[in-house]
């Protein structure tokens, strides 16, 4: 279906069936043409303390990060898809050779709070293929979100663990939003502690402070 199509579909189903956008709130459809163009890629590449590389399709902010929070924390799946494919060239840039990719896995808490896992709902939409199920959460953590810098390396320390031997095996981490790089530090520690090589990583946005620090 051509541009011109697909959004004649989607303004007949928003006079059916009226929503507002994810992104900025307005009464028009899942995603206004604002928003939809806001999520075009506008990829950085961020280096951690630990040498991970990772690849950041968007800045975490305003649009976007309504978008992504809508997506979230309310249930708004409905923009799955247009989230998917910012992620999409994230990890295109983050590939190289021949890897597996695997999603950051949430939080128990956040699992059961939210019914879903949206870094593995996001991956599946890229067209990247399954990621592997090889992380695990293995403790009990304190949400992200009410940390700073330190206390959220600390939290996460040790709290995922790879669910079987990785020996020989190369991988590109995913998650959604990078913020200070504690996530995908302890995911990689969790990976190359079970024999693993961390490839690179590809996050959907990345904070303004994260790239301020970068």
């Amino acid at each position: 279906m051509n541009r011109f199509l697909l959004d004649a579909a989607l303004d007949a189903w928003s006079v059916l069936s009226p929503v507002s956008c994810a992104g900025c709130g307005a009464e028009d459809r899942g995603l206004c043409l604002g928003c939809r163009a806001a999520l075009e890629p506008q990829r950085r590449s961020i280096r951690l303390a630990d040498g991970t590389t990772v690849t950041s399709a968007l800045r975490y902010e305003a649009r976007v990060r309504h978008a992504i929070l809508a997506f979230k924390e309310q249930g708004r799946t409905d923009v799955a898809r247009a989230l998917a494919r910012p992620l999409a060239a994230a990890i295109s840039t983050a590939v190289h050779g021949r890897v597996e990719l695997v999603a950051v896995p949430s939080s128990r808490g956040s699992f059961r709070r939210r019914g879903f896992d949206p870094v593995a709902v996001l991956v599946r939409g890229t067209g990247f293929g399954q990621a592997a199920r090889v992380l695990a959460p293995s403790a009990a953590r304190t949400e992200q979100k009410s940390l700073g810098r330190e206390d959220r390396a600390r939290n996460l320390t040790g709290s995922m663990r790879a669910t079987m031997p990785l020996d020989g095996r190369r991988f590109v981490l995913i998650d959604d939003v990078l913020t200070t790089g504690a996530t995908i530090t302890e995911a990689a520690r969790a990976l190359r502690a079970a024999g693993a090589e961390v490839v690179s990583a590809a996050t959907l946005a990345d904070t303004p402070k994260r790239s301020a620090d970068s």
